[in-house]
């Protein structure tokens, strides 16, 4: 009998089987799978909206400054411009560079950068690694220190610091401001911009690491630095890396501290914050000059833009190998 129907059950088509089965639920079984066909329907265009809808918000200030950053600025007073613009130029671009002095600028700014970004990586893994590995008297009341280096704003510490570097070692004659050892200096001591939460992840990510690879160098004769630098750094690799990019964009973005301690050395970030002067001091040759605020927004996306473009380039090639090291270094947990 089973031969004989066999046949029959293999030439259903499949919308043909799934009614038969359909007949031999319950009702409330039948609305429970239609129901979950329907969400299973509804939800990849739900999801879609919600993902559009997030990227757009995320994207707009960058498509905005894209578009703003190659228009006239007589278009921003048109109603009938918004994203593409009427008239194209570059030379809103070119005009921001040299109002800029960008090139001096960037080659300042990533003189600054990476240095203090390779010495705070440095300290900081040494540093946490400390914390992770070792035994000592005080380390939960360093540690909490270390925690009240993410808590406490720069803001807070700022006074103290400036007068210790105006007059350093308490000599008037040895003066740090406007130099770049104001940045060097925290940042070899393990005291830079956001080192705290840097001293976490790698503190964290060496308390993953197995302590056999250690004790097995030990054993060799390693000592406690050789082992730390032959057998732990390279284990590390990720949490180095995400470090140094977290360490460079920090450096990068920051504002406060170098307006605090610069008066004539100029970054990327405080030439922006004061683009509005130098625009009129080389543009027109007036820095108090009075111009339309919609007219003056083609050069300040300009500068936003030329700002971030090495970030974004820097990010697009190191996308990966980012997201693993804030994976592997136990950030997210």
């Amino acid at each position: 009998m089973a031969e004989t129907t066999s046949p029959k059950k293999e030439k259903l088509s499949s919308k043909q089987r799934r009614k038969l089965h359909m007949q031999g639920l319950s009702r409330e079984e039948r609305g429970y799978l239609r129901r979950r066909a329907a969400a299973e329907k509804v939800w990849p265009i739900f999801r879609f909206v919600i993902l559009f809808g997030l990227s757009f918000i995320i994207l707009y200030p960058l498509i905005y400054m894209v578009s703003c950053a190659f228009r006239e600025r007589n278009d921003m007073s048109d109603p009938t411009v918004m994203w593409i613009p009427r008239h194209y130029t570059i030379d809103v671009i070119k005009e921001t560079m040299r109002a800029m002095n960008f090139w001096e600028t960037m080659k300042t700014t990533l003189l600054l950068n990476i240095g203090c970004a390779l010495v705070q990586v440095v300290s900081c893994s040494v540093t946490g690694y400390g914390f992770a590995r070792f035994d000592f008297k005080g380390k939960k009341l360093l540690f909490g220190i270390v925690i009240m280096m993410i808590l406490v704003p720069m803001q807070v510490i700022a006074l103290p610091l400036y007068t210790q570097f105006r007059f350093f070692l308490g000599s008037e004659k040895i003066n740090l401001i406007d130099t770049m050892w104001v940045m060097y200096l925290p940042a070899l001591t393990g005291n830079g911009i956001r080192s705290g939460l840097m001293i976490l992840i790698f503190r964290q990510f060496f308390r993953g690491l197995p302590k056999e690879i250690e004790d097995a160098a030990y054993i060799d004769g390693c000592g406690p630095l050789r082992t730390f630098v032959q057998v732990m750094v390279p284990n590390a690799a990720s949490a180095f890396l995400t470090v140094f990019l977290f360490s460079v964009v920090w450096y990068w973005n920051d504002y406060y501290v170098s307006m605090t301690f610069f008066t004539h050395t100029e970054t990327v970030a405080t030439v922006l914050t004061n683009l509005d002067s130098k625009l009129g001091a080389v543009l027109f040759n007036d820095a108090k000059i009075q111009m339309l605020e919609r007219e003056k927004i083609v050069w300040k996306e300009a500068g936003c833009l030329l700002s971030i473009a090495p970030i974004l380039i820097m990010y697009v090639f190191l996308q990966k190998y980012f997201t693993e090291g804030i994976e592997r270094s136990g950030l997210v947990a």
